[in-house]
């Protein structure tokens, strides 16, 4: 490995790092705007300069394109590149609009603070300025274009990174202009990362535009709920209202990039209907008049049927907290069924996915970016999982051959244009022709064979899930007697159900006597619930998901919950007294509802559920990886 010297400092860094990386390892950050470590570097914005004083490079040069080498001794504070850095800045400035006090970007903006840090504190040229018409690029992206620098990270993302065809650059010199051919959504499902990737303001979220300033967010590290791979996101709320979803780096899992169904997908969080105070025989209650009513009604029920009558539902939704509590409820009650999963083949499917998944066997998405092969079976990526098309176009631009095991939809090899090749059988894989061979087999179109038929391939796995904890509740499913909630049915028993997190279709109700549900969703079952308990959203809570892989995510709690300040009419106005919670704010994280039935039914205490042999995830770091499962 390559040793230098930056500021006297010296370092030593793996073989193909620029020395902008390298300065950084040491602490020194020196602006730019064009580099990108998703998307490499191009020295357009010529901003990284620092001055090479011995080695095999000498002189003023952009720190972005140039590789560390032995004996390079290099100055970021000389004056020359102090100078040349000034100078970009101000040249940057000439036509950009001196709007900072009102830009929807103050505070997020990479341009304002190198203005500042670069010590550019005046405007000398007083001549006209540059302007642009900007597009309508549909109802998520508001465009700016008299804000843009010419850095190019918008195409080199949308369409070499992503795929997309509809953005791209136009003009010539001073006119280079970023866009579309005409006003139009975006097309691409992964177009909002430009609000992220724009260093300046060109693109923003307008689905939150002027509603707070940087410093106003709420924000915590989280876990995106929306499909089963775990990506890794940075909520930003404010008065009780989530606002925006932003990416958040992890390497490991999705990179620096989420979907645009995990970025725009806030609005269940903030929905007027969403249910927010507990409801007995559909009026409202407090906690305890409801918890003590659910508890003499399913003692009815028990007197008149049985305790094996009864049924108690999870899901793939509920985090791991809640769904690990869901046996020792069952054994508190004697129920006679325990189900994680509502349809019979999608658990069989969940649970054989898993049992083929170990640390040497599964691919992260990571992994997917460095294979050479990827087979894909039965899936529909753009439906199933997103991000999971993006990985495959990454490993499809290094080289890595993309197959198509048999009928599958076409969407989303058009959305991320890559070139494929069809097999009518995993087993015309030529496997023996390539080094790191990947298969992607989907549960949600295939069947348990072809779930197997995947898992023998002697490629490494992958498999979309059906919710972001699918992998935790299958996995209690098969640590448990269990069985799915509509078998549970069909037996004629289940007169009672008790259902956390859970999406049931209100036509498998029929027979039930007594229906008890926990959500933050409002559900046309959750509707027709004798007893209803509010709980809280991801967002309002502290957590733990199991991702497609069986790795472990903490997230943590972004904001109180309550009802938006923004959505407060005269029904919900704050009493002139003083209160602990916030209008439609009683609510409680779905293991709580369920530690606190344990202990009304005369179970012990519950102060946190993950005990045993789940006791390592509670000092998860929410920043980090996280961690197998397998691995503990």
């Amino acid at each position: 490995m390559p040793k230098l010297i930056i500021d006297n400092i010296e370092v030593e860094v793996p073989t193909g790092t620029s020395v902008l990386e390298a300065a950084k390892q040491v602490g020194i950050w020196i602006p730019h705007f064009c580099y990108h470590p998703a998307l490499g570097s191009v020295g357009a914005c010529r901003l990284c300069a620092m001055k090479f004083l011995e080695g095999p490079v000498k002189g003023v040069q952009m720190s972005c394109m140039i590789p560390a080498q032995d004996g390079m001794v290099i100055s970021t504070t000389d004056g020359e590149a102090a100078r040349m850095r000034s100078l970009v800045i101000e040249w940057l400035m000439i036509n950009h609009p001196h709007d900072c006090p009102v830009c929807d970007e103050g505070g997020e903006c990479l341009l304002q603070d190198y203005t500042v840090a670069g010590g550019h504190g005046s405007r000398r040229y007083q001549g006209k300025k540059r302007t642009f018409t900007n597009q309508d690029l549909g109802p998520q992206i508001e465009h700016e274009m008299n804000r843009c620098i010419e850095c190019y990270r918008c195409v080199r993302f949308y369409q070499d990174f992503a795929g997309g065809t509809d953005l791209g650059v136009m003009g010539s010199a001073a006119r280079v202009y970023f866009g579309r051919f005409q006003d139009g959504t975006l097309e691409s499902p992964f177009a909002g990362n430009l609000v992220d990737i724009c260093p300046t303001g060109v693109y923003t979220d307008k689905t939150a535009r002027f509603r707070a300033r940087y410093w106003d967010y709420e924000m915590a590290p989280s876990v995106c709920p929306h499909c089963s791979l775990g990506c890794n996101t940075m909520p930003a709320a404010r008065y009780r209202e989530l606002l925006k979803i932003i990416s958040r780096r992890n390497d490991a899992v999705n990179g620096w990039f989420i979907c645009d169904r995990g970025r725009f997908g806030n609005q269940p969080v903030n929905d007027p209907a969403r249910p927010r105070l507990p409801l007995l025989d559909g009026n409202t209650a407090n906690w305890s008049e409801a918890l003590e009513a659910l508890v003499l009604r399913i003692g009815e029920v028990v007197e008149l049927y049985g305790a094996d009558s009864l049924a108690v539902v999870g899901s793939s939704r509920l985090a791991l907290e809640g769904n690990v509590l869901l046996p020792q409820l069952v054994e508190l009650l004697g129920a006679g069924f325990l189900c994680y999963f509502t349809d019979p083949g999608e658990g069989d499917k969940t649970v054989c996915a898993i049992s083929h998944l170990n640390t040497d066997k599964v691919a992260s998405m990571a992994d997917i970016q460095q294979a050479d092969c990827i087979a894909i079976v039965g899936s529909d990526l753009l439906a199933e999982a997103p991000m999971l098309a993006l990985a495959v176009r990454q490993a499809w631009r290094k080289g890595a051959k993309v197959f198509l095991v048999g009928p599958q939809p076409q969407e989303w090899v058009k959305a991320v244009a890559i070139e494929t090749a069809q097999l009518a059988t995993l087993a015309e894989l030529p496997l023996d022709k390539f080094a790191k061979p990947v298969v992607i087999c989907g549960t949600d179109q295939t069947d348990l064979a072809t779930i197997g038929q995947a898992a023998s391939s002697g490629a490494r796995l992958v498999y979309p899930l059906c919710g972001p904890n699918a992998f935790g509740a299958a996995l209690l499913a098969a640590e448990h007697e269990t069985t799915s909630f509509a078998e549970a049915l069909a037996t004629g028993k289940v007169k009672g159900v008790l259902a956390f997190e859970t999406d049931i279709p209100p036509e498998l109700l029929d027979g039930v006597v007594l229906l008890a549900m926990a959500d933050w969703r409002p559900t046309e079952a959750g509707n027709n619930a004798q007893i209803f308990l509010p709980t809280t959203a991801w967002v309002e809570m502290d957590g733990t998901y199991l991702n497609n892989e069986g790795r472990a995510q903490r997230f943590k709690q972004v904001m109180e919950p309550g009802l938006p300040l923004k959505g407060l009419g005269p029904a919900f106005h704050p009493p002139r007294m003083h209160r602990k919670t916030a209008p439609g704010g009683d609510l409680l994280p779905a293991w709580r509802v369920i530690a606190k039935l344990i202990e009304r039914l005369g179970g012990e205490r519950i102060e946190h559920p993950l005990v045993g042999k789940w006791a390592r995830l509670r000092d998860l770091d929410p920043e980090g990886e996280g961690i197998h499962i397998h691995a503990i």
